[in-house]
């Protein structure tokens, strides 16, 4: 058995990443320092800026179509240009991405520090009052810092434990952002003059540069979707798209936000927290919290993503021999890689304790632009050489003269930038040159281009292999899938086998065994593929023997993935799956207010899908279904009955609640109803109509000497259905044999008022 990666990242998942990345120091934090080197002419530093990315964003996203896999820059870089330029590159992503992180938290907290100009939050003063000297006095750590360096450890643990990242997450802190600076845009441009642009190059071609060079850190998120392109699904499309709405939406942001900022706002150079002087000076008090709460959204899930993304480099380097094996060590508990992110975050407190804003703005900025030289470099590197696996889905357009521009422009921007960050560059330039001399050498056995692909390709071919061999199917038969988490019994998957195997006898077909093993955001997909654990060699052997005694084909497959609900519907999609069966938890009704997993595969499931609850192995003599008048669901129960019935000597029997005092008409019209649904099936059925007005009691009573249960399940409104639970949900709390929660395809989720009508109507 081998692993298949998912990839769940359509466009909009592009682009939100992409520019969650970029909005966040951008525009909260740089455009004051960047004032204070360019003057009026900040404006043109962003639009250069935004110029000199685009040759490294063209250049990704060739390499990604081509390589679409986890790692993006440091592994096209190791690739194109060997294990020596990779490991600068790695070791560059790296700081570069602590840099920011570390960028967003001390911007974070000069943000909150803007919020003592409302008296309500007048008592943080005496909280950013604080500040701790270290002995001799080499140090202050202010309280800014410590509110900073708090916040890190905060993110460190909680990506220390995997604490899931998710797409719709940032998708939303994106809308809101959005909404929050469309308005503060709107209220103030009308108040924009002309004067405040006057004196526009006061500062000469040298502040110009020195102001782009600042800014360029800006747009480092662009690149940054590359590091998961092995999660993009159709990514010869989506990753370029992506990388380019993302960059060319960002740009128009940041240009007008700053030419508003100019023009509205005189004597914002300098001002480490310009957005919020702004508004403060505008607005009052409470747009002033408004843009306070956006920039804490957005600088803190930029710190967040970052310590996410830059724990990755390490590990990445680590597993190819170039870095120390011990960054290679994955958590037994949580998944994830712990000696990466525990070093990742101490880097990123030291950089919140010993350097300003600017330093730490500038720094990062270096090293971008070195990753970017680095990856023009690269792509030169394979199109110069006949490659036969080489075959991009997108090829950047102006080869070579954009590359050889991202090069020249890169160097001379470097040269551009102040001391430190250019000692920085070098130094990092040389010390990992030096660190591949002495360490990694003779620990790796490959060079550039397709000499070192081995183990990667091994690895992905493994993945191939899997999922070539999972998804061709003939057109003609009929698939069930059984997704399977990693804490099934062998009990629980032996109960689905044997309920699974009537309805595919039936119709003639398969059975889909996959285990859909989700990994921590962490931890990169190509990491938990590469190996078989004891778990994965366990659960083949187990399922080859639960499936000797059937007479229905069974296939067995596992798929990593980072969200388990998007790989199983993909899944389905990729394999024209005609059922999903599935285990289903019994769930609170407070699980319903954060959504279930359950909910939204029934919402984006191409095919039927059924939840089996209390699963178990039993000796089925009578299925009973509680019918409930639906036209697509209820035949669709008849028609998954009567197969199970047909094929275990089982009997059936239709059950249906009235009120006590229901009239004789309405029992004639489900008497009726019941005739109709029994001729669709071929084994004899009873019809039985429970009076009673406590439904979920009456139906349970009634159900008592049923082996298997049979209900229909809607999707669930969050709040309706947290104040009024669905009937079947109740009623599958009772009942203590197996209960199949059936949906069909073609029914239409309800309205909020659907579970209130339910309950209205026996209450």
């Amino acid at each position: 058995m081998t692993k298949d990666l998912e990839r769940d990242l359509g466009l909009w998942a592009v682009i939100a990443i992409s520019m969650g990345a970029m909005i966040g120091s951008g525009i909260f934090i740089l455009p004051g320092l960047a004032m204070a080197e360019a003057g009026p002419a900040v404006v043109l530093a962003f639009v250069i800026a935004a110029i000199l990315v685009v040759p490294a964003a063209l250049s990704i996203a060739e390499l990604g179509t081509a390589m679409p896999e986890a790692g993006g820059d440091y592994v096209f870089i190791e690739r194109g240009m060997g294990p020596a330029a990779g490991t600068i590159a790695g070791l560059g992503t790296w700081i570069m991405l602590m840099l920011k992180g570390a960028l967003a938290l001390v911007g974070g907290m000069i943000y909150v520090s803007a919020l003592t100009a409302i008296p309500t939050f007048s008592v943080l003063d005496t909280v950013l009052e604080w500040s701790i000297t270290l002995p001799g006095g080499l140090l202050v750590i202010r309280g800014t810092e410590i509110l900073a360096v708090t916040l890190a450890v905060l993110l460190v643990l909680v990506n220390l434990v995997g604490v899931k990242q998710t797409g719709g997450l940032q998708t939303i802190m994106v809308i809101v952002m959005l909404g929050i600076l469309s308005v503060f845009v709107a209220g103030s441009i009308v108040q924009v003059e002309a004067a405040n642009f006057d004196g526009f190059f006061v500062e000469g071609s040298d502040g110009l540069l020195s102001a782009t060079a600042l800014v360029l850190v800006s747009y480092a998120g662009v690149t940054k979707v590359a590091a998961v392109a092995e999660e993009i699904e159709n990514p010869g499309r989506n990753l370029p798209l992506g990388l380019l709405i993302s960059l060319i939406v960002t740009t128009f942001l940041y240009v007008l936000l700053v030419f508003v900022l100019v023009g509205v706002v005189p004597g914002l150079d300098g001002s480490d927290a310009p957005m919020a002087d702004a508004v403060d000076l505008l607005f009052g008090n409470l747009f002033l919290f408004a843009i306070v709460l956006a920039a804490l959204l957005a600088l803190v899930s930029t710190a967040n993503a970052g310590i996410l993304t830059a724990s990755r480099y390490p590990l990445a380097l680590s597993r190819d021999n170039l870095f120390l094996d011990k960054f290679e060590f994955i958590h037994p508990r949580f998944n994830t890689p712990m000696v990466a992110i525990l070093t990742t975050g101490g880097i990123i407190v030291l950089v919140i304790l010993i350097f300003d804003v600017e330093q730490i703005a500038k720094s990062a900025g270096a090293f971008q632009i070195l990753v970017y030289i680095l990856v023009c470099a690269a792509l030169i590197a394979f199109r110069e050489r006949d490659l036969e696996w080489y075959d991009p889905e997108f090829v950047t357009p102006g080869y070579p003269w954009i590359q050889l521009f991202g090069i020249v422009s890169g160097l001379f921007i470097i040269t551009e930038m102040d001391r430190l960050p250019i000692v920085g560059a070098v130094g990092i330039t040389i010390f990992g040159f030096a660190w591949y001399q002495f360490y990694a050498k003779e620990r790796v056995e490959r060079e550039g281009l397709a000499v070192g692909l081995a183990r990667r390709e091994t690895g992905k071919q493994y993945v191939r292999d899997t999922a070539e061999q999972l998804e061709a199917s003939p057109a003609d038969t009929y698939e069930v899938l059984i997704p399977l988490r990693r804490d099934v019994s062998r009990e629980q998957e032996d109960a689905l086998l044997h309920m699974a195997a009537p309805i595919v006898r039936r119709r003639g077909g398969r059975i889909r065994v996959v285990r859909f093993d989700e990994v921590p955001d962490q931890v990169p997909l190509d990491t938990a593929a590469e190996s078989l654990s004891p778990a994965d060699i366990q659960f083949e052997r187990r399922t080859d023997e639960l499936v000797q005694d059937l007479d229905v084909p069974v296939e067995v497959g596992e798929i990593v993935s980072h969200d388990t609900r998007h790989a199983v519907v993909n899944f389905a999609e990729r394999t024209n799956v005609d059922l999903i069966l599935a285990r289903r938890e019994a769930t609170s009704r407070l699980g319903t207010l954060f959504g279930r997993d359950t909910d939204w595969i029934m919402d984006h499931a191409p095919c039927d899908v059924v939840f089996v609850q209390h699963e178990q192995s039993v000796d089925v003599k009578n299925v009973s279904i509680v019918t409930d008048r639906s036209p697509f669901n209820d035949p669709l129960k008849v028609e998954l009955a009567d197969a199970m019935a047909n094929s275990l000597g089982a009997r059936l029997r239709f059950v249906f609640a009235v009120p006590e005092d229901a009239p004789d008409e309405l029992i004639e019209t489900i008497e009726d109803y019941h005739a109709e649904l029994d001729d669709l099936c071929t084994v004899p059925v009873e019809s039985t109509i429970v009076r009673t007005d406590d439904e979920v009691g009456g139906l349970s009573t009634e159900l008592e000497t049923a082996d298997i249960v049979m209900l229909s399940t809607m999707t669930h409104h969050r709040i309706p259905d947290l104040l009024v639970e669905q009937r079947s949900d109740r009623l599958a709390a009772v009942v203590e044999q197996p209960v199949l929660l059936v949906h069909s395809k073609q029914s239409r989720r309800g309205t909020f008022l659907r579970p209130i009508v339910e309950r209205v109507l026996f209450d």
